[in-house]
Order: C-alpha cells, then sequence, then structure tokens
C-alpha cells in the first residue's frame, strides 16, 4: 500500500482545506521545497491539487506544477479543474506521471470515454463522495445523475482498474477515514482504490492496511503529516515500506 503525501497549491502556496474549505494555514511558501521534503523523507509518489483550478475550472498552477515535475523523481499526480483533453496532454509532457480527473468526468460521458481511448492509465478519476453523493467543482455542488457506487461501477465497465476516493466530509478533518465507505466501494465497484480522507494517525493507516487485500493500494496524506501527527518515514513503516533514497528515474509504479 502506497503512502502519497499531497501537495495542495492556493496562489502558488501550499495550504490545506477542510471539506473543501480553506482554513486559512499555509504551510510553505515554495511547493518545490515541499516537494524535495517529501522526496528527501522517502515519498514514492506525490498527490498535488490545483485547488485554484478545482473552484474555477480552469488550472492556474500549472507553471509550479511544471516545475514540480522537472524537480522530482519520483511519479507524480495531478488534479484541479483539468477538463479538457489539451490539457492533459501539455501536463504528461511536462512529467507528471498521471492526470487526475474530476468534475468532467463525472458530467461528460463522452469526455470521460475519450480521454481513457487516449491517455489509459495516464489518467486517473477521482471520487470525491459526500455520504452516497458525487460532489463536483471543487465540492460546492452535489452531482444528481449518478451516486458513488453507480459511477465507480461505470468506469470499471469502461475498462479503468483504479480510482481515488476521498470522503469530502471527512478531508482536512483528522477525524479517521470512512472506513466503512471504503470498504463498500472496494466490494461493490471491483475496483482498485487510492483512500484520501481523515487520516490522523498511524493506527489509521494501519486499519487501512488491512484492506490491502480487498483492493486498497494506497493512501493519500495531507494535515496529518503536515501537522506533525507522524512522520513520513513512520507511516511509510506501517505500510510495510522500508526507507531508501529515491531512485533518479521514473520508474515506481501501482
Amino acid at each position: 500500500m502506497l503512502i502519497i503525501p499531497a501537495i495542495d497549491l492556493k496562489d502558488g502556496y501550499v495550504v490545506r482545506y477542510v471539506q473543501g474549505k480553506l482554513d486559512k494555514k499555509v504551510y510553505s511558501k515554495d511547493p518545490l521545497k515541499t516537494t524535495r521534503h517529501w522526496i528527501k523523507s522517502g515519498a514514492k509518489w506525490l498527490h498535488i491539487v490545483d485547488l485554484d483550478g478545482a473552484f474555477s475550472g480552469t488550472p492556474k498552477n500549472l507553471d509550479i506544477v511544471k516545475k514540480i515535475a522537472k524537480a522530482a523523481n519520483i511519479p507524480i499526480q495531478c488534479g484541479g479543474g483539468i477538463r479538457d483533453l489539451k490539457t492533459i496532454k501539455n501536463l504528461l509532457d511536462a512529467g507528471i506521471w498521471r492526470v487526475v480527473l474530476g468534475t468532467r468526468a463525472l458530467e461528460d460521458r463522452i469526455f470521460l470515454k475519450n480521454c481513457f481511448a487516449k491517455f489509459k492509465d495516464k489518467i486517473i478519476i477521482s471520487i470525491d463522495a459526500n455520504g452516497g453523493k458525487l460532489m463536483t467543482n471543487g465540492w460546492k455542488r452535489a452531482y444528481k445523475g449518478k451516486d458513488v457506487i453507480g459511477f465507480a461501477r461505470e468506469l470499471k465497465s469502461l475498462g479503468f482498474n483504479q480510482a481515488i476516493y476521498t470522503d469530502t466530509l471527512k478531508d482536512g478533518t483528522l477525524s479517521g477515514p470512512n472506513i466503512k465507505g471504503i470498504k463498500g466501494l472496494l466490494r461493490k465497484s471491483g475496483l482498485n482504490i487510492i483512500a484520501s480522507g481523515g487520516i490522523s494517525s498511524l493506527d489509521d493507516i494501519l486499519k487501512l492496511k488491512k484492506l490491502e487485500k480487498q483492493g486498497l493500494i494506497g493512501v493519500i496524506i495531507g494535515k496529518a503529516l503536515y501537522e506533525g501527527r507522524f512522520t513520513l518515514q513512520k507511516a511509510l513503516a506501517v505500510a510495510g515500506h522500508s526507507f531508501s533514497k529515491p531512485k533518479n528515474q521514473r520508474d515506481s509504479k501501482m
């Protein structure tokens, strides 16, 4: 099970949100420094979100994201306001390993099918949930066309093998992950899942690790790391990774 540190970008700074709302805390004014810190600490993947892009529908931190991709020697997945094929290609060409899609992938089945046909495993869909409801546009609106399980099954039918699942009510709260929701999604969708939202302790990671055999392949962690609830190295150890210096090429795979 991979442990994936999150880097959330707002106005070029590294911040954290709580349930999709800015908690007004800036963790770093230097995203490149933050990137180097996580890599030095043993990260094998990074998860970057352009929060300005998520709320506006158009990526706003592309220059910074590209600089991060250039500086990093590990795979990076990036999302936030990415809603056209040109932007996806632009990011992949810049060195982003995988692009995370949300709102438009949910709302536009033709776009979703075209993305999968063109990019395959170079894209991954984020299933952002509030209870059983799907959230869009930076989690500001509930989507009425599909529920969480229905959308996950649709992704599976189209050929996707993986998805990111975020409980938006848990995100940034340090209240523990939605184990029940994750279990249900794993059982009913047939997808491998990367879980996000609410991680607060090493015990949370241990509980999630028990779901590996059911298809949980990774955990995205943000606030708990930035608030010092535990170190990345300890999280990696609980997840079953020994610490090693990062390689000089992007050769890690899920």
